[in-house]
């Protein structure tokens, strides 16, 4: 798949079927629309590209900077890759993009830039300065400049039941499954593993500390959760807590895996883990030994639960 930041950048070499969105988790809605997308372009011989914008317009809009987003740019790269898109465009989202007329958007960027024949929307999709256009006015763009307008049914769009938004509610409400099961793969933390400070060895139970560089990373509640991660080309599960260690008097939020029969270097590696399920919730324990008994009883369940995902 090819990447391009700005449109400007992007100089087609045949015509394409295009879709828009911010499509912030590639859920299993944003599938079903990318994967009908995919097939259509094959049957006619057309480029597949998928225009989203960052950061998210909410962000500049309305200023919202507590917006936090399931998946980092990376992420969405490699959910968009996977179902097959030829060219992703990434446009820098800006106070002036949002001010351009309808017209100018369908004229100098969807026909002239992009150069597509074939854009498929979700009904409720809306261009424009103020978001003042509809699809209808898109099918009369789409005859006036030659290209197709397929519009995605409200009941297509409602028979999956899935939002960005309650997928990000199900995350920081702790309820993975459900997250899971919008997503049609684990929730997942993508960082380097950092040098921590080595409690957990002192336990029995060494972590791997992930730092996560992306700033606007949506992590789950607080707590304690089974998790698989591929290392070295093999799958190996564990236990991850998030959290400030209220049991240490933490005052910084950390991200630490302790993985099941693993004792490799992990130092410095770049590690993508999934997130399968909720244990429990963080704690605060009188003493380290106590932590230490939890811990263990932390790592049974997990370990029973494991079978469920191999």
């Amino acid at each position: 798949m090819e990447v391009i930041h700005n449109i400007s950048n992007y100089h087609p070499k045949k015509p394409g079927i295009l879709t828009i969105g911010t499509f912030d988790g590639v859920h299993v809605g944003h599938q079903k629309i990318i994967k009908k997308m995919v097939s259509s372009a094959k049957r006619e011989n057309l480029s597949t590209l998928v225009l989203t914008f960052f950061p998210h317009p909410r962000m500049v809009l309305q200023h919202d900077n507590q917006l936090k987003m399931i998946d980092t740019i990376e992420e969405k790269i490699t959910h968009l890759e996977q179902l097959g898109v030829d060219v992703l465009i990434i446009e820098p989202f800006t106070l002036e993009f949002s001010r351009m007329t309808a017209i100018s958007y369908v004229r100098d960027i969807l026909v002239n830039s992009l150069n597509i024949s074939k854009l498929i929307v979700g009904y409720d999709h809306r261009f424009g300065r103020n978001r003042e256009a509809t699809v209808e006015d898109m099918k009369n763009f789409g005859m006036d400049y030659g290209f197709e307008v397929e519009e995605i049914p409200v009941q297509d769009i409602s028979s999956v039941a899935v939002s960005s938004t309650k997928i990000r509610n199900a995350i920081t409400g702790g309820a993975i499954k459900k997250a899971n099961q919008f997503l049609g793969r684990p929730v997942a933390l993508s960082g380097i593993v950092v040098t921590g400070d080595k409690i957990g060895r002192k336990i029995g139970f060494p972590t791997a500390n992930l730092k996560i560089e992306e700033d606007y990373k949506l992590k789950p509640k607080n707590g304690v959760y089974l998790v698989a991660c591929t290392v070295d080309n093999s799958r190996v599960f564990g236990m991850m807590n998030i959290g400030n260690r209220p049991t240490l008097s933490g005052k910084k939020e950390q991200i630490e895996t302790h993985f099941f029969e693993f004792s490799g270097d992990l130092y410095d590696k770049k590690l993508r883990i999934d997130i399968l399920e909720k244990i429990r919730d963080e704690q605060k324990f009188d003493s380290l030994d106590l932590l230490g008994d939890q811990i263990n009883i932390d790592q049974d369940r997990c370990q029973k639960l494991i079978s469920k995902y191999l």
